[in-house]
């Protein structure tokens, strides 16, 4: 009997689904390298460099942000070196979800898969709100930060995504180029504006532990941390590419170590130099704080050409991101099905569009620094689940093929772990009523789950079958 919809189904190993249900759900093979993942890597995040980390300022002055970024590079290297592995036995376009599928079981999937939509659907508009900051900064015809701003650019970036991945991932290694070669331009220029006394300008609280460095005390370091974030924010989703790669199990821990290494550089170069030439107190509320930072004219306007260029690479990648993370939760019937049909040129439409258009919705807030936090609670929650995954699997199925292995194993990730917990916590520190609406939205799609759709799971998606296999061998021993 050939049916057009899947038969429900949850893990059971013999239960498949239509061939022209997963027909109608395909990506386009093998259109990416190491290198263009490494570019996506960083494009996924280069935006961070320009806008959004500076808000950090403000809640744990330059001492704060500082000791909480290097807390956060920390945890980010040992992430990167968990999911290099994990996306090395697990090549699946769900990434996380994939990995605390096969760890955790369908409940730990979906809550891993719903956190990160819950950061790629918010972080989009939180970079809509600093391209409307740059556009207005550049004054091109009269043109003023606006909800027509945040339109164009995603019915243009998400249209181009329509055209396909090879495309678009080609027209994201170029932009994200240009942003690192206006990283360069500013740190060239801000040299001649650099001062070491700009770095601690912030007055010091009576708050406990506060000082000249640490003018918020030890607390601002906690408030500082989901900023500091900012940094590194989604680089995670290099292994949703994972399907559309050339030998995913070598490509994609290549390519997410390579965008680790330039982001961390990039990370000190804004932090250090926009803060010691602009002035923590000064740039701490700017929406374009890398501009704000130079005093040469000429020079701070390229970096602003440059700067939304940088906005529109981060932009551009994270809608990527999410479609595909939606695609692989849809495909395995956890989301409704009908979200995962590609279309001719192999991309999914209704993910692509669907999460704009939650986005655009959201722009309206015109706070970028409230979904800034927002889309790091789903962030951080998710760097849990995954790291936990990463400890699951080490314990409970050693001998699972793995062509990398994450150096010091359980130790690292269970570092990242603690420090992902702690990033939780945070956003409730900085703003308690956007945590807790988050995390009212991931209730929701778990109550979603536990009536529905963990009952109508489709067995032959790739992300189903990884984890029908495991049962097997489990069963079998």
């Amino acid at each position: 009997m050939t049916l057009k919809e899947p038969a429900p189904s949850t893990t059971a190993a013999g239960a498949a689904a239509p061939d022209e249900y997963l027909e109608k759900r395909q990506l386009k093979k093998g259109s990416a390298g190491w290198l263009l993942l490494a570019g996506l890597g960083v494009s996924y995040v280069v935006s961070g460099d320009y806008s959004g980390w500076n808000f950090g300022l403000a809640e744990g002055g330059f001492g704060g942000l500082l000791i909480a970024s290097v807390l956060v590079a920390s945890m980010y290297l040992a992430l990167v070196l968990g999911m290099a592995e994990l996306s090395s036995a697990l090549p699946a376009a769900g990434g996380g979800y994939t990995f605390a599928r096969r760890a955790l079981g369908p409940w730990g999937g979906f809550a891993t898969g719903t956190a990160i939509l819950i950061e790629y659907a918010i972080a989009p508009a939180a970079i809509a709100t600093f391209i409307g900051a740059y556009v207005e900064s550049l004054g091109i015809f009269g043109i003023t930060d606006g909800w027509w701003v945040y339109l164009a650019v995603y019915v243009l970036f998400i249209g181009v995504h329509l055209a396909g991945v090879g495309e678009a991932l080609k027209v994201m290694f170029v932009i994200t180029s240009v942003a690192l070669l206006g990283l360069v331009v500013f740190a060239v220029a801000a040299l001649a504006d650099f001062d070491v006394s700009n770095l601690t300008d912030i007055a010091a609280t009576d708050a406990a532990g506060s000082s000249e460095f640490l003018p918020f005390g030890y607390l601002g370091i906690w408030s500082a941390l989901p900023f500091a974030i900012w940094f590194f924010l989604a680089i995670e989703g290099v292994p949703l590419a994972a399907e559309e790669t050339a030998d995913p199990e070598k490509n994609v821990p290549r390519g997410i170590i390579a965008a680790m290494g330039v982001l961390l550089v990039t990370c000190a170069l804004s932090l250090v130099l926009a803060t010691g030439a602009g002035g923590a107190e000064m740039i701490s509320g700017s929406g374009n704080p890398l501009v704000e930072a130079l005093s040469n004219d000429a020079a701070a306007k390229v970096v602003n050409y440059i700067g939304l260029a940088g906005l529109v690479a981060s932009f551009f990648s994270i809608i990527y991101a999410y479609s595909r993370q939606l695609f692989a939760l849809s495909r395995a019937g956890y989301l409704p099905t009908s979200l995962s049909v590609t279309n001719g040129r192999k991309a999914p439409t209704l993910a692509l569009v669907v999460p704009g258009l939650i986005g655009f919705v959201l722009t309206f807030t015109g706070e970028g620094a409230l979904l800034l936090n927002m889309a790091v609670f789903g962030a951080a929650l998710s760097y849990v689940l995954i790291m936990v995954s990463h400890i699951v699997l080490r314990v409970r199925q050693p001998d699972m093929p793995r062509p990398y292995r994450t150096p010091g194993g359980v130790a690292t990730t269970g570092f990242a772990l603690v420090v992902a917990v702690l990033s939780v916590i945070a956003t409730f520190i900085v703003d308690s009523t956007a945590a807790l609406w988050c995390l009212a939205v991931f209730a929701a799609f778990m109550a979603y789950f536990g009536l529905y759709s963990r009952h109508h799971l489709v067995a032959s998606s790739p992300d189903e079958e990884f984890a029908a296999l495991a049962q097997a061998e489990r069963d079998l021993e």
